[in-house]
């Protein structure tokens, strides 16, 4: 990681420490060093200035929350807004613990993309009427409630996948089925 006029700039090493702990952030420092060649002493160092710089916000625990027990449904929405008012809205549904992600789209309107998780049909419903429905500046919502996982996956930071050479397959996963 080198600092140039305020702009941090990530080498290849930087990105492959990164990925590899995408992949399994418990990973020691020694792991990962071995599966790059480097020693366990240069991964903390990076991994450090990373924290350091904000690089590295979090470390987190993604919970197969079928698996936990949780019979809950996913739907992802599709919310039409008037221009205006677009930010407000999406800064409204960060606030929402049923709300799991929010984005922003610049089409041929402005949209925000939201992905939601509820108990059920009704109580998916109940919220979407009653919680973003009202909301000003929303004009219409269009909701997918989804059927099958086939793939669950962080964000890759990698943009060329033969960078990373030492990161194992994406596995496939089939976990949720819902009506």
């Amino acid at each position: 990681m080198k600092l140039k006029n305020n702009t941090i700039a990530l080498d290849a090493t930087d990105y492959k420490i990164l990925e590899a702990l995408r992949e399994d952030a418990r990973q020691t420092y020694t792991d990962i060093g071995e599966q790059l060649g480097i020693a366990h002493s240069t991964v903390y160092d990076r991994i450090k200035r990373m924290e350091q710089y904000g690089i590295i916000k979090q470390y987190t625990t993604i919970v197969d929350a079928e698996k936990a027990g949780a019979k809950k449904i996913t739907a992802i929405m599709t919310i039409y807004t008037e221009p205006k008012e677009s930010e407000k809205v999406a800064e409204k549904l960060c606030k929402a613990p049923e709300i799991l992600e929010v984005y922003t789209s610049l089409s041929e309107e402005l949209q925000i993309i939201a992905k939601i998780t509820a108990e059920n049909q009704e109580s998916l419903h109940t919220f979407i009427a009653n919680s973003i429905a009202p909301l000003p500046g929303v004009l219409r919502i269009r909701t997918s409630i989804l059927t099958k996982k086939f793939k669950e996956n962080a964000f890759s930071i990698v943009s060329d996948p033969k960078k990373i050479t030492f990161i194992k397959e994406t596995r496939n996963i089939e976990r949720r089925e819902t009506v």
